[in-house]
C-alpha cells in the first residue's frame, strides 16, 4: 500500500515510518502542508495520514478542505493531539475519513489505515 504521511513531529514521523515499513507499506513523508498538498496533487496514494496541527498558516483541516475541493478522494486518517469530540467532529466534517488522537498505539493506527484501504478497494501491501 502507498501511504502519504503529512506530519511535522519528527518523533511521530519516525515511529509511523518504521512501523508502516515493517508492515510492508510504502510510506512517503511530507513535513509541511505545502509539500503534502503538492505530493497529493501529483501522485497517487492509497491512504493519507494527516496531522491536524501543522505549524503553518494552512493547518491540516484547511489542507484537507483544499484536497477535497480538488476532487482528491484518497481516504484520509487525521492524527491529532486534539482528542475532544468537537475536534473529531470538525475533522470528519472537513472531509476526514477517520480520526485518531495522539498518543496512539501503532497497532490501532495500522488497523485503521488498512481498514480505510479496504474500503477504498486496496488489498495489496506494497
Amino acid at each position: 500500500m502507498r501511504i502519504l504521511l503529512i506530519e511535522d513531529d519528527k518523533n511521530v514521523v519516525s515511529f509511523v515510518l518504521k512501523g508502516m515499513r515493517e508492515a510492508g507499506h510504502n510510506v512517503i513523508h511530507a513535513e509541511s502542508a505545502q509539500a503534502g498538498r503538492e505530493r497529493a496533487a501529483r501522485e497517487s496514494f492509497d491512504v493519507i495520514i494527516l496531522d491536524r496541527m501543522l505549524p503553518e498558516k494552512e493547518d491540516g483541516l484547511v489542507l484537507l478542505s483544499h484536497l477535497r475541493a480538488q476532487k482528491i478522494e484518497t481516504p484520509v486518517l487525521i492524527l491529532s493531539g486534539l482528542g475532544e469530540p468537537t475536534n473529531k467532529v470538525a475533522g470528519l466534517r472537513a472531509g476526514g475519513d477517520d480520526y485518531l488522537a495522539k498518543p496512539f498505539a501503532f497497532s490501532e493506527l495500522l488497523a485503521r489505515v488498512e481498514g480505510l484501504a479496504r474500503r477504498g478497494g486496496i488489498t495489496r501491501t506494497a
